[in-house]
């Protein structure tokens, strides 16, 4: 029996935590298979028990172990926007074969304190919940763990930046919109913001300077204010701040030139999602969908979060099932011949997207995410690097 049948045993059969701890810089967790959501009856009976329920706000949603329940059912905690799958039946995909199965789940590697390890084993101590591998076009291994399901989505986190880029570069390719545009062309309510002089292509490829911290960490940055106007944080009883992204948006600031190195700001993806929006009168879920998901054909409807005018969070707020996700990627791989002959017009700003420039790149390597992300990698906002092969 492999481990993971064990698990898959020992999950089906227990109804508390066994204990088990994984430690890190000195604290003790419970490990992957210990900290099974399934294992502790939240959200269950009507109502739940007082201590069974998870709620968004006063933050226990983003609780250890609670969080492994609520990546996978956000939706019932905060208000949000459907991205509706496509109208036929979805292409398809292959299922893993028990051969291929076994030979992944039975990779050897050695991990960074010199311990031999399997690789199946690691998907616990990483508390994995749901991943998808695929070669040249087939399925070899594909696994879910814990509250994930495979028709489930799951967050997808700042990957959600990877669809808007794509979204906006296709939009620029059929001219609808023209990146060498100041933004307040197009959002006059920026001007005298960070945006003011900034272009739409220094937006793209996040090469603006603003005075915005992306600390998620420190409660008072602006990064965590700005979750809070987009409702993917919970805000204190005594909130006073911006009550949407768009307001926000209005009160970021200039710091530093443009065009001259890539910074990392969630803030320009947002904005990105305004500006198309605005000029094609459709959301960016709308968006999302007719370009996106239903000419990749996907099986699951996605969903967004979205603040209280309506906005969705472009920077972060997607869900999607596995192999939508895998759907997505795999059109990239084959640079958008999955889409159907009605819709190659789109295949073209997949080349532009991967194209490598060495312009960007040296703009890219003096920033600090140099030193973990390659040069190319969000160019457009793909999190395609060479290194990572992220969605390849």
């Amino acid at each position: 029996m492999t481990l993971s049948e064990l698990v898959r045993n020992e999950v089906t059969t227990q109804s508390a935590p066994v204990g088990a701890a994984l430690v890190f810089e000195g604290t003790a967790y419970l490990d992957g298979v210990a900290s099974d959501p399934r294992k502790f009856g939240w959200m269950q009976g009507f109502p739940p028990p007082t201590n069974k329920q998870i709620t968004f706000e006063g933050g226990r949603y983003m609780n250890f172990p609670e969080i492994r329940w609520s990546l996978s059912h956000m939706r019932e905690l905060v208000p949000t926007v459907s991205v509706g799958r496509a109208d036929g039946a979805g292409l398809s995909f292959n299922e893993p074969s028990a051969a291929d199965t076994a030979a992944v789940e039975t990779l050897e590697f050695t991990d960074m304190n010199g311990r031999s390890r399997r690789f199946d084993e690691a998907l616990f101590d990483t508390y994995t919940d749901g991943i998808m591998i695929m070669h040249r076009g087939r399925v070899v291994f594909e696994r879910y763990f814990g509250a994930l399901e495979r028709k489930m989505p799951h967050a997808c986190f700042s990957v959600t930046k990877s669809y808007a880029g794509t979204l906006a570069a296709a939009l620029v390719h059929e001219g609808v919109l023209d990146e060498s545009k100041l933004i307040p062309h197009y959002l006059p309510e920026l001007r005298g913001t960070a945006w003011e002089d900034a272009t739409l292509r220094q937006v793209m490829d996040m090469q603006t300077g603003m005075d915005y911290s992306e600390d998620e960490v420190d409660d008072q940055s602006s990064s965590s204010i700005y979750m809070r106007a987009c409702r993917t944080r919970p805000r204190p009883a005594d909130y006073d701040g911006p009550q949407t992204s768009y307001d926000f948006l209005r009160t970021v600031r200039k710091k530093g030139e443009r065009g001259k190195l890539f910074s990392y700001k969630s803030v320009n993806t947002q904005v990105m999602a305004w500006v198309m929006s605005r000029v094609t009168g459709c959301s960016f879920a709308q968006l999302l969908h007719e370009h996106l998901w239903a000419p990749l054909g996907c099986e699951d409807d996605g969903y967004l979060v979205i603040d209280p005018a309506g906005m969705p969070s472009a920077s972060g707020g997607f869900y999607a099932s596995l192999r939508d996700l895998a759907r997505f990627g795999e059109m990239i791989r084959r640079d958008g011949e999955w889409f159907s002959s009605s819709d190659q017009r789109r295949r073209r700003p997949v080349s532009t997207i991967l194209r490598r420039v060495i312009a960007v790149a040296n703009k890219f390597a003096p920033a600090s995410q140099g030193a973990w992300l390659s040069p190319d990698s969000f160019r457009r906002q793909p999190h395609l690097g060479a290194k990572q092969g992220s969605w390849c």
